[in-house]
């Protein structure tokens, strides 16, 4: 039965089909038959995971199982504060990552509170109320202007319907209804007039419908499927740092073992040599990079907040760093989700409109003139008509306390707009302008409304004024001007002849095909005593007066934004349950679609199969008139193409997107509870231009990253190196256990979380984005962290060996030697991290522009110093102060890794080029 196209089924055939009677609706008995067969009018949440089990997968990783063993083998070893470290890390790590998780588990329950709490539904003649989780396929339900739709219904009547369907198709404005048969066999969601969605609104009217789908069977319940379905991706820095640990882990116990079987081999005791191993694999496993990784990330979250971007999931900040793609909603985010009357045309005459929003603030303009419409009668007339012949109010808004608690006192909108948007346009139009409707309740009185339907597409009301009546009449160009007889020409009433009329038609369609959306306007002047009982005496003989063009505007901010995404190499893209032209409109204004850039409908897409939309995906740029799974499945294919794709929206049609996406982006003013729960990255303005604040965070957090990595990873080789070399030479050890954990200490903890929050180099929004799969160690990292590492790890070990030689067979001088490689190795690291914050040299930045990173550096050489010079601590630590002359060893030991590497970067920098360092503008991303 869900197969069935229902929108082409007529009166007779849905009762049969349904086994219902439209006048009677089910008797209480099959009712609950078709209860007890298709089960309640719900949405499913799927299966619900335990707190305590999500809880406890998040110690299944293996770098996480790998650091509770290092954690067995500090405390073995006496280390109790390594061991208490590590543990305050794993417990960080896995509540931030259970907050996540359950966090995500609500999108569905928020998809519930859409469904509409009762129902008025005929069961055997009577109308009752019952809950609207009892509704079962046949029953007739009735619903009127305010209620929310409670399941898919075919209606059987409809009386001026319209409904409000943003949150399900994206169709900016509220549809029309009708029940009449639809012959067309494939339909989007948003040409499906004579059906009623489950979980919309009805803004207008009134019908009856029959119950065709329930609970899940809905379209709102394959959106809940859909979610449930969904997998989120996992992040391209998870997958980077779960890579990472293996190989790091991997390396670091091959060559712990190497350094441990060369030390016996070489004669040293098996017991020392195995503890010195347990300590060098301690202090090679990188157990602090999930803690700093943590601290960049959630430091990173602060400074986003304040740029209005709230992160709901920590690791999807770096994913915003190599998005490729962005997927944008249209009506809501690259636009106001107001509409806005913005062009007059009143007796040949072309007239903009200023102003934004729903404030009443703007002014008219002709050629670049102002316009007096104070004293302009035709101008003051049409603002008349717009007023009156409306429903629409327009009030200030009141803030509500939640949002004032969370500080969103200047996001919070002064004005809102109660009742239809276009009426609420011309409201608008008419209040900015000095003609509101409280300025003529006192001049004007309603005495007659015939109301607006898809069938009439007009609305007119009669109004009393001074002791005489007059028709005011707001409709469909085309359908007005077939009902006028004269028309208001530069302020004169004259015959509205074929050569004026050609004129009109012409300037109305000039309008829509800018894509306005078009209104004209007119009236009459009733005669004493003339009656006026119905639409056809009210609306004839008109008097034409102008038209009106209005349309959603694009937010202004929006089009710079999407020029910085483009010179970042990043790809915009607008999905929209709109209508085309309307998209193809907007995207130009803003800039989305470039030359040779394609546009296609949902019945496009439809016909094309998932190896076609994988060819056209990278040069289409606007999907217009598209159902959810369509956005799920552009999405899906766009990252086949090897694109990492965020997907922003606000309404419950955008989720299943949003979850399948790299990061999904939710509307935080807009945007549904579905949405924002599907999400990882919430604006709380609302502004396409904070996606653009938000990617430059994540892509300075990635480098930062990198840059620790980098630190981490090379002061590591250096501390290896320097052991299994000296092992391999027949030295004795250089590091006794406890100075390589010190070092581990000293060098692994503040200095490599300062680097964590480094300011960004300059040119950061004018690289291309990352490729998703590029590794961690690419452009040339593995070769720093592994040059650096082994410079490290020499230097250190020539110290070592030259102090040595001065009494190569005293038990002293070896513990001075030891003394001098554990200062080179701890002084030459903390030299090298400044080194880590450029991508080119040390001297390609002021080393001390990071107050953080300088604050940690003297606190490591404090804690160096002081186990060197207490003498309570010398025996534990087994070191003994040193002289100058050994000082100046240390000092150019240490300093050899970085100035020597950095004098070579910029000798090779400074190097003429035949081939221009500048960088290429980029058009569009690279196709992958």
């Amino acid at each position: 039965m869900n197969g069935l196209k229902w929108h082409q089924l007529g009166t007779s055939e849905l009762q049969q089909m349904l086994n219902s009677s439209f006048e009677d609706g089910l008797n209480e008995k099959e009712a609950e038959i078709r209860l007890q067969r298709d089960g309640l009018n719900e949405l499913s949440e799927g299966k619900r995971v335990s707190p305590i089990v999500l809880f406890l997968n998040q110690f299944k990783d293996f770098m996480v199982l790998v650091l509770i063993g290092a954690t067995l083998i500090s405390g073995l070893l006496g280390e109790y504060l390594d061991a208490i470290t590590i543990v305050a890390i794993l417990i960080i790590n896995a509540v931030l990552g259970f907050v996540q998780e359950y966090r995500a588990e609500s999108s569905l329950r928020a998809l519930k509170e859409l469904s509409a709490p009762s129902a008025k539904v005929l069961r055997e003649g009577k109308l009752t109320s019952i809950p609207a989780k009892e509704l079962v396929v046949g029953d007739i339900v009735l619903v009127e202007s305010g209620d929310r739709i409670p399941a898919d219904l075919r209606l059987v009547q409809a009386n001026s319907c319209y409904a409000e369907e943003s949150a399900l198709t994206g169709e900016s404005v509220p549809v029309g209804k009708h029940a009449d048969v639809i012959r067309e066999e494939d339909l989007p969601l948003g040409d499906q007039r004579n059906i009623a969605f489950m979980g919309t609104m009805l803004t207008r009217g009134t019908a009856r419908g029959v119950v065709i789908r329930t609970g899940m069977n809905t379209e709102m319940g394959k959106i809940a499927g859909l979610i449930e379905q969904t997998e989120a991706m996992e992040t391209p820095l998870q997958h980077r740092l779960e890579q990472l640990g293996k190989i790091l882990i991997m390396v670091a116990i091959g060559l712990t073992v190497l350094v441990v079987v060369a030390g016996i081999l070489h004669g040293q005791p098996a017991y020392g040599m195995f503890l010195a191993g347990v300590s060098l694999a301690v202090a090679a496993i990188p157990e602090g990079l999930p803690a700093i990784v943590t601290i960049a990330l959630a430091l990173g979250v602060q400074r986003m907040i304040k740029r209005k971007a709230i992160v709901r999931k920590l690791p999807s900040v770096e994913t915003l760093g190599c998005a490729t793609v962005i997927c944008s909603d249209k009506t809501g985010t690259l636009t106001q989700n107001k509409m806005t009357v913005t062009k007059v045309w009143l007796g040949g005459r072309e007239i903009s409109i200023s102003g934004e929003g729903y404030e009443p603030a703007g002014s008219a303009f002709e050629n670049g003139e102002e316009v007096d419409t104070r004293h302009d009668s035709s101008f003051r007339r049409l603002l008349q008509i717009a007023a009156l012949c409306n429903n629409a109010v327009l009030s200030k808004a009141e803030q509500p306390e939640s949002k004032r608690k969370r500080g969103k006192e200047k996001q919070q909108e002064e004005w809102e707009m109660k009742g239809d948007p276009t009426e609420g346009a011309l409201v608008v139009l008419s209040a900015k302008l000095g003609v509101s409707a409280g300025s003529l309740e006192g001049l004007y009185k309603r005495e007659k409304e015939f109301p607006f339907d898809s069938e009439r597409k007009r609305m007119s009301v009669v109004v009393s004024h001074q002791g005489g009546r007059i028709v005011y009449t707001k409709g469909a160009s085309d359908v007005l001007m077939d009902l006028c007889t004269y028309v208001l020409w530069d302020g004169k009433v004259v015959p509205f002849t074929s050569t004026l009329k050609k004129k009109c038609s012409e300037a109305a369609e000039s309008m829509a095909e800018a894509s306005l959306r078009v209104l004209g306007l007119a009236y009459r002047d009733l005669k004493p005593n003339e009656a006026c009982e119905s639409d056809s005496e009210a609306e004839n003989q008109l008097i034409f007066v102008g038209l009106t063009g209005m349309i959603d505007p694009p937010r202004k901010e929006v089009r710079d934004a999407i020029a910085t995404c483009r010179r970042a190499g990043i790809k915009t893209v607008m999905i929209t349950g709109d209508h085309q032209r309307t998209a193809e409109a907007i995207a130009a204004q803003l800039g989305i679609m470039p030359r040779g850039g394609i546009a296609v409908n949902g019945r496009e897409l439809e016909a094309m199969s998932d190896e076609q939309l994988d060819r056209l995906a990278d040069n289409i740029y606007v999907y217009a008139r598209v159902s959810p799974e369509h956005k799920l499945r552009i999405v899906k294919a766009l990252q086949r193409n090897g694109h990492v794709v965020a997907m922003t929206g606000d309404g419950v049609n955008d989720a299943p997107a949003i979850k399948a996406a790299d990061i999904g982006i939710a509307m935080g003013i807009t945007g549904t509870d579905v949405s924002k729960e599907a999400s990882s990255l919430v604006l709380a303005d609302d502004n396409f231009a904070s996606i653009v604040a938000a990617i430059e965070e994540g892509r300075g957090i990635y480098e930062n990253i990198r840059k620790f990595i980098r630190y981490l990873l090379a002061s590591n080789v250096g501390e290896i190196l320097v052991m299994f070399l000296a092992m391999m030479a027949g030295l004795p050890l250089p590091l006794v256990p406890i100075q390589i954990l010190w070092v581990n200490l000293v060098t692994d903890g503040l200095p490599a979380m300062a680097l964590g929050v480094d300011q960004s180099e300059k040119d950061l929004m004018q690289q291309k984005p990352r490729p998703a799969k590029e590794n961690i160690f690419a452009r040339r990292l593995g070769w720093k962290i592994i040059s650096r590492g082994i410079l490290i790890g020499i230097c250190t070990l020539a110290a070592f060996w030259i102090t040595l030689q001065a009494a190569p067979d005293s038990q002293e001088q070896l513990v001075k030697a030891q003394t001098v490689a554990f200062a080179t190795l701890v002084l030459a690291q903390l030299i090298h991290v400044f080194d880590c914050r450029s991508s080119r040299s040390i001297f390609h930045r002021n080393p001390l522009q990071n107050k953080y990173l300088v604050l940690a550096v003297l606190s490591s050489l404090v804690l160096m110093i002081g186990v060197m010079y207490i003498e309570a601590l010398q025996p534990i630590f087994k070191t003994v102060p040193i002289g100058f002359r050994e000082w100046c060893l240390v000092f150019v030991a240490a300093g050899i890794p970085t100035f020597v590497m950095g004098i070579g970067s910029v000798m090779s920098t400074n190097k003429p080029n035949k081939k221009s360092n500048k960088l290429t503008p980029v058009g569009k991303p690279s196709v992958r």
